[in-house]
């Protein structure tokens, strides 16, 4: 199965904010960047996509500018839950609250969120979905970097702790075959 990986591009979001699952824009121009990961992906897919604005308003460009042959918002690949941090700057989060789970982000829950160890949960579930409907057409998931880092791990058996070793820029395409 040929999956193409794209993280959503820039947020109007100020460097140093967790942002997560709250539904932030996307930074304007970003048409020249769409068109660019557009040229890295197949000419028909089935498109899968977080239901944040950021990744919809992509995954909607490149559906409009392929064939697809379907469309799907998919809750399980919504980025990670900060729960109280969303939208506050990480140098805000007390230090009694950050370090414990910067120590262990894997298991250690944010207060009214979730730990890494949930989201890659929720994620594997939907790639167990994905597999056991046998697609032969290639398959492009747009989400976020926590959810394509959670992918990756899967993909190559890296333990969960060291997820942050797979670097996902913004606009970046990666394909895998799973």
């Amino acid at each position: 199965m040929e999956i193409y990986l794209v993280r959503h591009t820039e947020t109007v979001c100020e460097k140093g904010i967790c942002y997560g699952q709250s539904d932030v824009d996307l930074a304007e121009p970003f048409d020249l960047v769409f068109e660019n990961i557009l040229s890295q992906l197949p000419s028909e897919a089935i498109i899968f996509s977080s239901p944040l604005k950021r990744c919809v308003i992509l995954a909607e460009y490149i559906e409009k500018n392929i064939k697809t042959i379907s469309f799907e918002k998919e809750e399980r690949l919504m980025e990670m839950n900060f729960g109280d941090w969303e939208l506050k700057n990480w140098d805000n989060i007390p230090q009694e609250e950050l370090n414990p789970w910067m120590e262990d982000f894997v298991n250690i829950k944010v207060s009214n969120g979730e730990s890494f160890i949930e989201l890659h949960q929720r994620v594997e579930n939907f790639l167990s979905d994905l597999v056991s409907k046998k697609i032969t057409n290639p398959i492009i998931i747009v989400a976020h970097a926590g959810v394509i880092r959670s992918i990756l791990c899967h993909q190559t058996s890296l333990p969960l702790k060291d997820a942050f070793n797979n670097k996902v820029e913004f606009g970046q395409v990666i394909k895998i075959v799973l």
